[in-house]
Order: C-alpha cells, then structure tokens, then sequence
C-alpha cells in the first residue's frame, strides 16, 4: 500500500477498505505517515464523505492505536457531550449516577476556542489530580464507582494527532470524523454504554437540529456495530446552559445544583442525562424509575456526598464543596445593565464564549494559561423580562483588566445579546430523545 493511492480514491469518493483504513492509522501512529499526507486524506474524508462500514473501520482503527481497556460490568456508562459555554452537566449528572449505582468512567479534555474544558474546571479546586495513569483509573472506577481524569496518550493517541489536524485544517465538523473521534476514545476507556448529549444552536458545532440528529444516529449505529448500548439526546446551545461561565464559576454552579438548589434549565437537563445512564445501566426497567431515584440521591444528599468522595480521591480539598471561598474567584465586579425596557430575545453563545476566553477564562492557543478566577454571571436569560437598568450579567475579573472589560460591555450589548420589544418565549432544553 502506498499513502497517495489512498488519498486518491478517496478523493474520488470511493470506499476504503478495512486494511487501508487500519494501514493509514498504524503508519500515522508510528510516524512513519507525514501529516501533510494526513490532512489531504482529511480533506478527502471531509469533502467526499465516509459510509457507515468506513466509520466504523476508522473508529476501530483510532481505537486500537492504544491500549483498550475492558469492563465485563453492564453499569459502566459513560456521558459524552459535544461541548458548549457553561456546560458543566459532567460534574453533576456523574455523581448523581454514580450515586445510583452506575460506575463512571470519565477521560475529559481541556478547553479550547469558545467551549471550555472539563478538566481545565476541576483543577481549579486545589490538588485535585487529573494525570492518574490507567491502572489507578482502572481501581479508582471499580472500587469508588466514579473517577475523573485527562485524556492520556495511552488512550487512542491516533484521535489526538487527528484532532489537532483537523482543528487547523477546517475539518472539524465532518460526522463520520466526529463519529469516531468521540467512539474510539469511548470504546478504549471501557464503557459498555454512552450517553450523548449532542448540543445543537448558534454556541454549537451542530448548528440544526437536522445535522445534530445525523451525528446521534451515527454514534448509535457505531457504537451498536461494538455491541455496546447507547441514546443521544438532542439539547439546546442557543444560550449558555445555567447562568455561571467561567471555571470555578462552574464548579460552584454544579455544587449548588447536586445540592438541589441550581438553575431550572441546568437542574432539568442534569437529571435527564443522569436518569438516562441509569436507565441505559439497567438499574431500573423505566425511565421515569430512573427519574425518580436520580431526584431522589439529590434531595437527599448522597450526590453532593458522590462529588465530594471524588474530589477527597483524587487529592483534591473536598472542604470546597461546604466552603467556595476555597476556591479562586477574580476580586473584581463589573455589571452590565440592560439599555431599555422588553425582553431577552437572543445570545450569539459563541461569541459569548470567545469573550470569557478573552478574559483569560479560556485558551485560543494551547498555550495559553488558564485563569480559573474570572468568567460570568448570566442573570437574564432567553425570555426572560427586562427593565432599562436591570443587571443582566456580572463580571467577574481582575484589577488589571479594566480595558478588556470595557471592550466586553461594549461586545456584550452591540454583539452577543439583542432584545425584542414583544414577549418571547422560553426556549426548550431537550429538543428531543434518539435511540435506534
């Protein structure tokens, strides 16, 4: 085999072949394939599209790159979302799960761009260790039933030579690449099930609802020919999910929503993807069932418990979870307030996200160091009724950032929210439920 031939017929749209596909990955893996020669088959991939039996072959090529770990327990289930501005569900629906009896095992990344990273949130509370190796990853979810680390270049490393490429190649937003992207790395760290929650809206990579459902029931289908259980969830990014955006922001906003006190919409899509883990687990035969007990470890205290054994395994200071003045918040407050009188029509999320990362709650480049302390606090959402001089969001930042947060006031009113002078409606958080 040779490396241009395959780029060839790709770009002529036909089929790959199982040996092709696994020859290409093995020759990126040990370096022996150039990554100018991979970005070309990237583009062919993109341009001219993959069948099912070719996603397949991808994911179990990317898959096999590494060390793949397996579980024989049913419960193992796993949450994967597609990522968007304030979406810290991770940190609540695992331990209301975990709290039920499902075993969690989480390998999250880092942020970049407008989307911030689950590990990046965690390793703001202090000493919480997130390079765990898989042998301590392995004991850690089959001993206390929910760990928490950083993706690990012993699990599927050809995904992350491929991410990076495609992330300054514009070839991110190809389903069968998405597919197996996000399954090799599922299917490596041993879940026997996923979850998905597929955002879709202007703060998403899946801008309709049309493509958003095309990527679920390409997950679902890959993840059926792997003989493991999966259901996706289609979820609303036109807005942030909860109020809090900004790193330790987040952790605080998901402490007080395992505590039964967090916002309606981040309260009402945590527990649907915490029941539906449940559900998919088989610890109990009905959704509503599975409703009820994920309500009901949160009313009474063991998912806030979960979340707090997590952080104390880990290394972490679990005092924060009774004391967030342990954790670092920017000293500064700055309040932006609505110019007039209507309602909240829409957010460019995006463009939101890309102002917290400017702040330095956020990274453009790898590079760039994370600022834990500052963010955002969203107080009038999509619907919601405003008064010319009511707060609509605080910032929070330091001394030194006055002109930034000047630039973002201005960016805020002229750019990411708009008003309507007539009601508007609230928005749904769950669009809708795909199962194969």
């Amino acid at each position: 085999m040779n490396v241009y031939d395959i780029i060839d017929k790709k770009k002529l749209g036909k089929r790959l072949a199982a040996e092709e596909i696994t020859w290409v990955i093995d020759s990126l893996v040990k370096g022996i394939m150039p990554d100018y020669q991979m970005t070309a088959l990237l583009m062919a991939m993109f341009l001219k599209g993959m069948n099912k039996q070719e996603t397949a072959d991808l994911t179990n090529a990317m898959l096999n790159s590494g060390k793949v770990l397996t579980f024989k327990d049913p419960k193992i289930i796993d949450k994967h979302s597609t990522g968007g501005v304030g979406d810290k569900t991770s940190f609540i629906l695992a331990p209301i799960a975990a709290a039920v009896g499902v075993k969690v095992p989480m390998i999250a990344g880092r942020g970049l761009g407008h989307t911030g990273g689950t590990v990046d949130k965690v390793e703001a509370i202090k000493g919480f260790k997130t390079n765990l190796n898989l042998t301590q990853f392995s004991n850690l979810l089959k001993s206390k039933g929910l760990v928490l680390i950083g993706q690990t270049k012993d699990i599927a490393p050809a995904d992350k030579i491929i991410y990076g490429l495609r992330d300054v190649t514009a070839t991110i937003d190809s389903i069968p690449l998405i597919t197996a992207s996000i399954m090799s790395k599922k299917l490596a760290e041993g879940a026997n099930g996923i979850v998905m929650d597929i955002k879709v809206g202007n703060g998403a990579f899946m801008k309709s609802k049309s493509d958003a459902r095309k990527l679920a029931k390409s997950i679902l289908e890959t993840a059926n020919r792997f003989n493991k259980k999966g259901v996706a969830l289609l979820t609303n990014m036109d807005q942030p999910n909860g109020h809090l955006i900004g790193n330790s922001l987040e952790l605080i906003e998901s402490m007080e929503t395992l505590k039964g006190h967090g916002p309606e919409d981040l309260t009402y899509l945590s527990l649907h993807l915490a029941a539906n883990m449940i559900h998919l687990a088989g610890i109990e035969k009905s959704f509503s069932a599975s409703m009820k007990k994920a309500k009901q470890v949160v009313k009474n205290g063991k998912a806030i418990k979960k979340f707090e054994s997590l952080i104390k395994n880990q290394g972490g200071n679990h005092k924060v979870v009774n004391n967030y003045d342990l954790l670092p918040i920017a000293g500064k407050r700055t309040i932006i307030r609505a110019p007039k009188d209507g309602w909240v029509k829409s957010f460019d999320t995006t463009h939101l996200g890309f102002l917290c990362t400017d702040l330095g709650g956020g990274r453009r480049v790898k590079t760039d160091k994370i600022d834990f302390g500052v963010g955002f606090d969203l107080h009038k959402k999509i619907g919601d009724k405003i008064k010319s001089g009511d707060p609509i969001m605080t910032i929070y930042h330091n001394a030194n950032q006055t002109k930034v947060v000047k630039n973002i006031t201005k960016d805020f009113l002229n750019d990411v929210v708009t008003f309507s002078t007539r009601k508007v409606k609230t928005p749904e958080v769950i669009y809708e439920k795909v199962t194969l």
